[in-house]
């Protein structure tokens, strides 16, 4: 056990996701068992430059593991990408006897980390929060899994009103760069097409696959789309170029959006949230830092943070098969 840290700082960074709660709670607690004492930050890089910190214990974080969010807040921070922000954050670190920080968020929230280390020596490790699920050396993220579920639940919802008026819905969903939700809601709401920026169908291909589905005898379809997904400009240009070439479907635009993101999280992101808190603490203590705390085959891992931020996403190739086959 590394004896030199007494005081844990945690805060969430970025785009709030589900199960954010559930992780600062297992950090916090898991401070507690070890009698570490620990600081909130509100307001993610930004709260650490102003030094808006709160001390928690086991009792602060009692009721939020069902919420979704993030109790501390989260914002995006101008002010930690200069050298003299970052400079103020470490001070108040300093100032607070703060010995270690485990930040919970995205790829902007890790770089940010990496940067601080570099300059300061300071001790952090990462917890990967992130409905997007685009970070390397984890097999999920947390908040994915409730993002999913909101996302399928929703569909199911709009596949009942394009039965009733035979309609094609376009749905978008989140992503960004990344398909792993599209590609898999689209699976798990039995969508007739995916479109995904990993892979470039075409907006040909898509007319055709369309006009397959109607001369099968499908009377209406759900394509979801990810919001990363390069076939057109907008969702809003490929529906009117859907409509320009398919005069017999009735199309209509659905986005999602910041839906996804809330929520009370899952069962399934809560346990991740709860191992991934614990095992930043465990890192901690253990000397180790600048890494990211990720889950492999349902084991928890220590990834170096370039190494969480190397290369493209990498879809499931198997998973686009299955779409393929099961949208006949």
């Amino acid at each position: 056990m590394n004896e030199s840290i007494k005081k844990i700082a945690v805060l969430t960074s970025g785009g709030d996701a589900p199960g954010m709660n559930a992780a600062i709670r297992a950090v916090v607690r898991s401070c507690a068992y070890h009698n570490i004492e620990c600081v909130g930050v509100y307001r993610g890089y930004e709260g650490l430059i102003d030094g808006d910190f709160i001390t928690l214990d086991a009792r602060s974080v009692k009721n939020i593991i069902n919420r979704g969010g993030t109790f501390l807040k989260s914002a995006r921070s101008e002010n930690f990408r200069t050298v003299a922000g970052r400079q103020k954050a470490f001070n108040n670190l300093k100032s607070h006897g703060i010995n270690a920080l485990v930040t919970i968020g995205g790829d902007g929230t890790f770089t940010g980390a990496i940067v601080f280390n570099d300059e300061h020596n300071f001790p952090i490790v990462g917890v990967p929060g992130t409905i997007d699920n685009d970070i390397n050396g984890t097999d999920f993220t947390i908040g994915y899994d409730t993002a999913l579920n909101t996302v399928v639940e929703a569909i199911d919802k709009i596949r009942d009103t394009a039965n009733s008026h035979n309609r094609l819905f376009l749905v978008e969903v989140m992503g960004r760069d990344a398909g792993d939700i599209a590609l898999n809601a689209g699976i798990g709401a039995g969508a007739e097409e995916i479109l995904i920026p990993e892979q470039d169908m075409g907006r040909d291909r898509l007319l055709a696959s369309l006009k397959r589905s109607k001369k099968s005898g499908k009377s209406s379809s759900i394509v979801v789309v990810a919001e990363g997904d390069q076939i057109g400009k907008n969702i809003l240009g490929l529906a009117d170029y859907i409509r320009e070439n398919l005069e017999e479907y009735e199309v209509k635009v659905t986005v999602l959006g910041h839906i996804q993101r809330g929520g009370s999280p899952s069962c399934f992101d809560r346990v991740l949230a709860s191992r991934m808190g614990v095992g930043a603490v465990d890192a901690l203590l253990e000397g180790n830092r600048n890494v990211m705390i990720g889950t492999v085959h349902s084991k928890i891992v220590q990834v170096p943070f370039v190494e969480s931020l190397k290369g493209e996403n990498n879809i499931d190739l198997d998973l686009i098969r299955v779409a393929d086959i099961t949208s006949v």
